[in-house]
């Protein structure tokens, strides 16, 4: 096993861990929530579902990588896959929606950023690991 597949495995548990504290906060305390209108919040409420669905994905990815298991690469292709998805509706929506604009004074809307930014890089590298071990 290489290093950078244990690497890849503790980033894929972290961003489980990440996408449920960032429910958690978004529920209980909504620092995360870059506007409290209901036009968004109904937009981001719709999320929990298909998040959980990632974070399995990438929980049970992750652990594999980190251990050398077979099921691996194939929760990791969908991982990949949700976070591709993730990423392609939150960067249309914000787009959208201007709401990339407001990134210079909000906190969460960085946070935002850093997601979007985070589900690209992590879901691409996840493709590519998974691709290569099941061929």
């Amino acid at each position: 096993m290489r290093i950078s597949e244990r690497i890849l495995g503790a980033l894929l548990v972290l961003a489980a861990v990440v996408t449920a504290y960032y429910w958690w906060d978004y529920f209980t305390g909504g620092d995360v929530m870059v506007l409290k209108d209901r036009w968004y919040t109904a937009f981001e409420s719709s999320f929990p579902v298909a998040d959980g669905w990632l974070s399995l994905c990438a929980l049970i990815a992750g652990i594999g990588f980190f251990l050398g298991r077979r099921a691996a690469p194939l929760f990791g292709l969908m991982a990949a896959s949700a976070f591709f998805y993730l990423a392609a509706m939150d960067i249309t929506f914000d787009v959208e929606n201007g709401l990339y604009a407001m990134a210079a004074a909000s906190d969460a809307m960085k946070f935002e950023i850093f997601i979007n930014v985070s589900c690209l890089i992590l879901g691409a590298w996840t493709l590519a690991v998974s691709w290569r071990k099941l061929r």
